[in-house]
């Protein structure tokens, strides 16, 4: 999270200037000679204060101090209080830890996905799923970044919980629209987390026992105010407590149903101009479970790796070099055994990348960035194996792997034309390029393989080349009240397809191919911003349509154990679009505050080889999308309780519609794509944070929450019951069809010890 730097010429009364930093906290502000006030707040710090005789050119580092947030007069702010009115950003929200963690979560546990879900636009995959949507795009289409490197599957438990660990995280933007020209890869959002880099001053141990999990973090000085550590880490143990309690014929003895992970990064300052960080991420899911006889059991597990080295450079008091080198990698493996027979099945994504960005203020305000982006990518879709048995064992052609290079190039130029109009443009060259080695499957009109091509490692087999402009604009109306619009255009060369009616982590990632083209996405923006009663209250409406190309989806009918054939050969291609509107309400002082979203979104396929041609509306269209996010301090720093409302239409489906008999087979007959709808989904949580000691050293409360309070069954899935009996007099069959529905959870209450020293 960048922080806001003001300057107020206190021999000048009518000159004030501001600046707003970069990530790395490089910032630069070119004023006259004269004595200054200076003022550099961040949200969630206390507002660091000085005053400053400036004759010639100065280096200034300021250290400032973790505070909690105010909730009285006095605001600290990571930004100017109007910054929503008065920045160019259209589509870009920003939260902060404090806020995250004083929101109800399940079992007690601050999630960062869970929370951002709660903004309009934002919709939530639903329990049990690991994706989340933005204004109509699907899973795939967000990318999410930690410590800038690539993150493929974000989710904990089947979406219960994310990676993203509050305790290790330090900020979190989500561009919705209006995406800057550094970001790309991604049609319809980004989502860019950093993770703490340690307390440089002194050491601290905070964590947490819940009933579930618990979690612990340590950070410190390595040398002080030179270089500082941080390690965190989280796990649960559910299985391990339920255990001695089963019966030994329950189908849930012996089940393992877990996750850890564990986050760690190096702050080290060289000097004034050189700084160096290194970051890391390892988590793993496991889920596994076997029969109560011990002939049969099963195992998934997946898991992330993330790594990160960075190297920031201040050339001079107006230029800024990052340079980053990152590694990520997502694997997913499954096994069943039976008797003397197995199964295994693996897949996964790894990224290795480089990227360096130069960054120029030459005056205030004006923020130009240029920089250059590689990923090399190796796709492995599913890998199958299977043992038959001593006498008869038999093994399956591995799946080709597929190898990709990805290369940006980025200009992005921020600046004022006058008071009232702020611009901010940008533009993005991407090259990909799918190389071999690769064995490319050739089919007849049947699709049966007839022959294949070899392609030699290093081979190129399909280049795509895209210029992606981008382009916002800030019209102030007034001091409080802005119109911003914004046209993006993105290129996405990788692609995710999913299977079932939600996102899980089975689905693979494949890359661009000769067969399966780069989606493209156009979007419009425009919006109107409104503060009022001294930035108490912050208000927006947003107005968007977005155009989508080159979509994917699987066939209807295809037959996976087809290993004779390249995963893209599975694939149909359309286009799609969305369109809504978002209203957004903020209390942002008082003891009271929080926020009410509201989304009226619809989001529309068109696929000429599904749905016999007409148009659907996809699987995670939602025509309303309300939350309620309020938190009243009861006693300042002590005792706080929040509440969320949340309410969505339900997900569409497609349904069977009618059975009949065929020369003596039942045929099902289905409704059009995605024609009917879950019922809606509705949930309250609540929550009580109790700070019981507090003192200079020490510091320990309580959580206790509360999750679906009213006990709603939302809708999981839901699955049609047949039951076909045979009438005695007619000798016809008598078919009956009934809909029944899957839910998770019930209410959930949990409590949770923290500490920190």
């Amino acid at each position: 999270m960048s922080a806001y730097v003001m300057l107020k010429a206190l021999d000048r009364m009518d000159e004030i200037k501001g600046a707003i930093t970069n990530q790395a906290g490089f910032y630069s502000v070119t004023v006259e000679k004269g004595k200054y006030a200076v003022v550099v707040s961040v949200l969630g710090y206390k507002e660091w204060r000085d005053t400053l005789y400036l004759q010639k050119n100065i280096t200034l580092n300021i250290d400032i101090e973790l505070a909690p947030i105010q909730v009285d007069e006095v605001v600290v702010s990571g930004q100017r209080n109007d910054k929503n009115v008065s920045s160019v950003e259209v589509g870009k929200m920003e939260m902060t830890i404090e806020n995250i963690k004083a929101m109800p979560a399940l079992f007690g546990e601050a999630d960062v996905l869970k929370a951002i879900q709660l903004l309009p636009g934002v919709q939530s995959g639903g329990e049990g799923n690991s994706g989340f949507y933005v204004r109509g795009g699907g899973a795939d289409q967000n990318l999410l970044l930690l410590d800038e490197a690539t993150v493929y599957n974000a989710s904990h438990l089947f979406g219960f919980f994310s990676v993203f660990n509050a305790q290790a995280v330090k900020d979190i933007e989500l561009y919705k629209s209006g995406i800057p020209a550094q970001y790309g890869g991604r049609l319809s959002s980004i989502l860019d987390v950093h993770q703490k880099e340690g307390n440089m001053k002194k050491y601290e141990v905070d964590g947490g026992i819940g009933v579930i999990f618990s979690r612990i973090t340590v950070q410190g000085p390595i040398k002080k105010n030179k270089a500082s550590f941080i390690v965190s880490g989280r796990r649960t143990y559910a299985d391990w407590i339920i255990q001695p309690f089963l019966k030994k014929e329950s189908p849930m003895k012996g089940m393992k149903f877990y996750f850890y992970d564990l986050n760690a990064k190096i702050n080290w300052i060289v000097n004034d101009k050189h700084r160096l960080y290194l970051g890391g991420y390892y988590g793993k899911d496991v889920y596994g479970f076997k029969s109560s006889n011990g002939k049969m059991n099963a195992q998934m597990n997946w898991g992330n790796a993330a790594a990160s080295f960075r190297w920031n450079y201040i050339i001079n008091s107006q230029l800024f070099l990052n340079t980053s080198a990152t590694f990520s990698n997502y694997d997913f493996g499954t096994s069943i055994g039976m008797d003397v027979y197995g199964f295994s099945l693996k897949s996964g994504v790894m990224d290795a990348g480089l990227k360096t960005e130069l960054t120029y203020m030459p005056a205030i305000p004006h923020t130009f960035r240029f920089g250059v982006d590689y990923i090399f990518h190796r796709f492995n879709p599913n890998t199958y194996n299977i043992d038959a048995g001593e006498s008869n064992s038999f093994s399956m052609p591995k799946s080709t792997a597929y190898y990709a290079h990805e290369l940006s190039i980025y200009v992005n130029d921020e600046f004022d034309i006058t008071k009232w109009l702020k611009v901010n443009l940008g533009l993005r060259y991407s090259h990909f390029e799918h190389i071999g080695a690769f064995i490319r499957y050739l089919l007849d009109e049947s699709g049966i393989p007839e022959d294949s091509i070899v392609y030699k490692p290093g081979q190129i087999i399909q280049q795509y080349n895209r210029l992606e402009p981008r382009i916002s604009a800030r019209f102030g109306i007034t001091k409080n009240f802005s119109i911003k619009t914004a046209f993006t255009m993105n290129a996405q060369h990788l692609h995710q397809v999913s299977m079932a009616s939600i996102s899980l982590p089975t689905d693979v990632w494949m890359p661009s191919t000769d067969l399966m083209k780069p989606q493209q996405g156009f979007q419009y923006s425009l919006g109107f911003f409104y503060n009022f009663n001294k930035n108490m209250f912050e208000t927006y409406i947003d107005l968007y349509y977005k155009d989508m190309k080159n979509l994917v989806e699987y066939r209807d009918g295809i037959d996976l154990s087809a290993v004779k054939v390249n995963p893209d050969q599975l694939y149909i291609f359309g286009n799609g679009y969305s369109y809504g509107a978002e209203f957004y309400f903020k209390k942002a002082i008082g003891k009271v505050t929080g926020f009410i979203g509201y989304t009226l979104a619809f989001t529309v396929r068109d696929f000429p080889d599904l749905n016999n041609g007409k148009q659907f509306y996809a699987k995670y269209d939602r025509r309303h999308d309300v939350s309620v996010n309020i938190s009243y301090e009861i006693i300042r720093h002590k005792l706080s309780v929040a509440a969320v409302w949340v309410f969505s239409s339900g997900n569409t489906m497609t349904i069977p519609t009618g059975l009949y008999f065929y020369g003596g087979t039942m045929i099902t007959e289905y409704s059009d794509r995605n024609a009917y709808r879950m019922p809606p989904y509705h949930r309250l949580d609540l929550s009580l944070d109790w700070t019981i000691v507090k003192k200079k050293k020490f510091e320990t409360g309580l959580n206790f929450s509360v999750y679906n309070v009213y006990n709603r069954q939302n809708p999981f899935f839901i699955y049609i019951d047949t039951e076909v009996t045979m009438n005695p007099d007619s000798y016809l069959p008598s078919i009956t069809m009934q809909g029944k529905q899957m839910s998770l959870f019930p209410i959930l209450p949990s409590i949770t010890w923290n500490f920190k020293f």
